[in-house]
């Protein structure tokens, strides 16, 4: 379902292909790299990176740990080998392992799995991107939407890094329809990344919604708040149900300390997350 209804699906493709053209020249960039999880927002993402530098200059890193699926690795081998861009797979979990031995003793009397463990693997992927990044000289293309950023749902320094937030401007609900566009004449994004349930497969079975509103649920009242300046009573007046809207609120309150700390955004809308960094596309 497209959110930002203001637009239609082609003139979101445009300025995004366009914004990643100018940010990369502004930097006297030519090359990208980013994250392939096998999931919707970095596919479209890498799509509309190869679109705008070409397929020479894109080069994805999957990064699965031992609780990636192997569907999710060959989506994101398909999409690469749809794109035909190079790509290098890097296991994780001996890292990750390695780092958890190293903090035996700091967290000896909390041994129970919480949100630490999840963070620190997406924090390793974020280093060994950047890693990448830095050994040649290519910008980390972030693929973070404007759903997670809203609701906290990103790691600082982990998978909220980044040279460029390609997407942090679309909702989810956007980035599917987006998705559905680049394949309007052949299929780009494996069908499979397409239909499956979100999920950041941080710990087994984890899921989106297990943290988060259903998209579907949220997106609407996120876009109200934001691009509509309307107030949670103005909503709630509207029939909006007052426990999901408590909770999209307390997640937005929670976590707006990130925000603070985010790449630069290519910008589409009148409410950009980060005020002081909006316009990044000449329209």
């Amino acid at each position: 379902m497209l959110i930002h209804t203001e637009f239609t699906i082609e003139e979101i493709h445009a300025l995004l292909v366009k914004g990643i053209k100018d940010y990369f020249q502004k930097c006297n960039m030519t090359k990208a790299v980013l994250g392939l999880s096998g999931g919707i927002d970095s596919a479209v993402v890498a799509a509309l990176a190869v679109e705008a530098l070409g397929k020479e200059n894109v080069h994805g890193l999957m990064l699965p740990s031992e609780f990636s699926t192997l569907h999710s690795i060959q989506d994101a081998v398909d999409l690469a080998d749809n794109l035909g861009i190079g790509y290098h797979v890097v296991a994780i979990s001996e890292i990750y392992n390695k780092m958890m031995k190293g903090l035996e003793e700091v967290f000896k009397d909390k041994k129970e799995w919480s949100v630490t463990e999840e963070n620190l693997q997406a924090r390793i992927r974020g280093t060994l991107l950047m890693a990448y990044s830095n050994k040649f000289n290519a910008l980390l293309l972030n693929t973070s939407n404007k759903s997670e950023l809203c609701t906290g749902y990103g790691t600082l320094y982990g998978d909220l890094a980044g040279a460029i937030m390609v997407i942090a401007d679309l909702y989810k609900g956007d980035v599917y329809e987006l998705a559905y566009n680049i394949n309007k004449d052949s299929e780009i994004i494996p069908i499979n990344t397409l239909t499956k349930a979100p999920s950041a497969e941080l710990h087994p079975g984890q899921l989106d919604s297990d943290s988060l509103p259903d998209y579907e649920d949220m997106d609407p009242i996120l876009y109200s708040l934001n691009e509509g300046g309307k107030t949670p009573e103005e909503l709630e007046r509207e029939g909006v149900d007052k426990e999901l809207l408590s909770r999209i609120t307390s997640l937005m309150g929670k976590s707006s300390f990130k925000i603070h700390q985010i790449p630069p955004i290519l910008n589409i809308s009148s409410a950009p997350l980060v005020y002081p960094q909006k316009c990044l596309i000449k329209k």
